[in-house]
């Protein structure tokens, strides 16, 4: 009986961890995504870099096989759908530093 229970409650704890743990890196790699909009002064419309500028480009199908998984874009992607980061018509991202204060 009690292997069972213990079998049951490792099996709960696995399904926390694959729960909560992307939510984790997700949120650390918010903080980076932030930090990398204030390293290369993409903070406003006017100073606004493409994607590629800002060093978020798509890995190759190698690199996505051997390398960590990489959660700064769907950071990105969170952070636009909040209004943090806004695009321009031209495809350029920026970062909204009011709306940043006002989040945190």
């Amino acid at each position: 009986m009690n292997d069972i229970v213990l079998v049951v409650i490792l099996f709960i704890f696995a399904i926390m961890i694959w729960l909560f743990l992307p939510q984790l890196f997700i949120r650390r790699a918010m903080t980076s995504v932030i930090r990398i909009f204030q390293e290369h002064n993409a903070v406003g419309i006017h100073s606004a870099k493409t994607a590629d500028e800002l060093g978020f480009h798509s890995k190759g199908m190698l690199d996505k096989m051997f390398k960590p998984r990489d959660y700064k874009p769907r950071a990105l992607d969170m952070l636009i759908s909040s209004n943090i980061v806004q695009m321009t018509e031209d495809g350029k991202l920026y970062l909204v530093e009011e709306r940043l204060r006002d989040l945190k």
